[in-house]
């Protein structure tokens, strides 16, 4: 039986090695058979945590990587009017739905996505898994997803330094940092994805599993249009924001069921 640590928390509880009666350590493709076995012969050197570290390390570069491709991309569709032609029509549709007590509403709401409202989600979420779970992976994980998701959002704005749109047409209080990509929606994303993964590690009941993923897309999608709506960011700063919150949430999750694989295989820890 796995040891508990001085506060009583399990490295891995049990039952946080599976979905649904589904190994996460089971690798359905070729590729990812290669992997693990690439993983295990690091971990004989770095130990498995080392292994979700380095998994972790290289998936942000990755991550990274894509953040500046898509600014590059931006860069070249808005010249040619191609999907930045949609930014325009679309702030100027939710002009039109604007109304004093709707703007007051989302403007609320907008905030629980924002750097203050989801770091208070995301450590009171944290908190309760720890202590109902008695497992230190929901605050492993969940640190490795806000530290990345946070570093993505600050090189992306930085790099591309893209501006919001007019001031005119966005409703108080405004913001005054790059545009591109929208922070609320990448990070967003990345935790509400986060959030409904360690809860699949404990749903027994399909139904709840998949409400808990609905409710997390339902959660990213109303944050990162709501961004529009106030008029605080243009739709493909938001809809960077999903993609890059999307593949930094896979590269964590993949990251994870390295970790789990790895401990399992003979002379590791």
């Amino acid at each position: 039986m796995e040891q508990r640590d001085r506060l009583g928390l399990h490295e891995t509880a049990p039952g946080e090695d599976e979905i649904g009666g589904r190994s996460l350590t089971h690798w359905g493709t070729a590729g990812g058979r290669w992997l693990v076995t690439r993983m295990v012969a690091l971990a004989r050197l770095v130990t498995a945590h080392g292994v979700l570290a380095v998994t972790a390390a290289v998936g942000l570069v990755l991550v990274l990587g894509l953040v500046l491709a898509a600014g590059g991309i931006y860069d070249a569709v808005e010249e040619s009017d191609g999907i930045a032609g949609l930014d325009r029509p679309v702030l100027d549709r939710a002009l039109a739905a604007r109304s004093p007590d709707l703007d007051a509403a989302l403007t609320v709401f907008t905030h629980l996505g924002g750097p203050l409202g989801m770091t208070v989600i995301a450590a009171t979420i944290t908190a309760a898994m720890v202590w109902r779970w008695r497992s230190r992976t929901p605050l492993v994980l969940m640190l490795i997803t806000v530290a990345g998701s946070l570093t993505a959002t600050v090189v992306g704005k930085n790099a591309v330094g893209r501006l919001r749109p007019p001031r005119v047409d966005a409703v108080p209080p405004f913001e005054s940092s790059p545009s591109f990509p929208s922070g609320h929606a990448l990070n967003s994303t990345a935790i509400a994805g986060m959030v409904a993964y360690l809860l699949l590690l404990h749903l027994q009941s399909r139904l709840a599993r998949v409400l808990a993923v609905v409710l997390a897309g339902v959660w990213a999608v109303a944050i990162g249009l709501s961004r529009v709506f106030l008029g605080h960011h243009w739709l493909t700063d938001v809809m960077v924001g999903w993609v890059i919150g999307l593949a930094w949430l896979a590269l964590v999750v993949t990251a994870h069921r390295l970790f789990l694989s790895v401990r399992r295989a003979p002379g590791t820890a």
